[in-house]
């Protein structure tokens, strides 16, 4: 049996979760949230907790087993605490700043500013014109805006320069100069 899919979520206080078939719904003080599980895979609520359980043996349901249990944790925990990611900007000029709350313009080195359209559902917050914080209930989608955004410009590896994750480290290479100064 899955490792991962055979420990129940427990549902914290404040979160309805609503099961229809193989659709489930969980409901928190942040917002609402919709699956579609698998009919491989069944569900039921037992003593606060939503137990998963798989019809057959088969390599691709056990997969499945551990993927839905890990969704469905990731949603309790998004619509009561939800999901951040930070990323950073490092660069001569390089800034950012929110427009009309749907569209994050980007001062990022090129001849003129990159404007990310905000998807609906996600928060993002710029501090010190360098700093961007990506907040929101669905874990997926804050992880795909922050990756989106990071791909606008990606840190290069000789000076550092671009947007990375805050915390992330980048791998610097010795430029041509000092590799021609060395040898001698």
């Amino acid at each position: 049996m899955s490792r991962i899919g055979k420990l129940p979520v427990k549902i914290v206080e404040g979160v309805e979760v609503k099961i229809d078939g193989n659709k489930i719904s969980v409901k928190g003080p942040k917002g609402e949230l919709h699956l579609e599980v698998k009919p491989e895979i069944k569900l039921e609520i037992k003593d606060n907790n939503i137990i998963l359980t798989r019809t057959n043996d088969l390599s691709q349901t056990r997969a499945y087993h551990g993927l839905f249990r890990s969704l469905l944790s990731g949603m309790v925990l998004g619509v009561t605490k939800g999901f951040i990611k930070e990323l950073e900007m490092s660069g001569v000029g390089y800034k950012a700043k929110i427009q009309a709350k749907d569209s994050l313009i980007l001062n990022i080195g090129y001849s003129s500013p990159v404007t990310y359209k905000i998807p609906e559902g996600i928060e993002v917050k710029v501090e010190e014109e360098t700093k961007i914080t990506i907040s929101g209930i669905d874990k997926q989608i804050v992880g795909q805006v922050a990756a989106t955004i990071r791909k606008l410009k990606p840190c290069e590896p000789y000076k550092g320069k671009g947007i990375k994750y805050v915390g992330e480290v980048i791998r610097r290479k010795v430029g041509k100069a000092a590799k021609a100064a060395g040898a001698s």
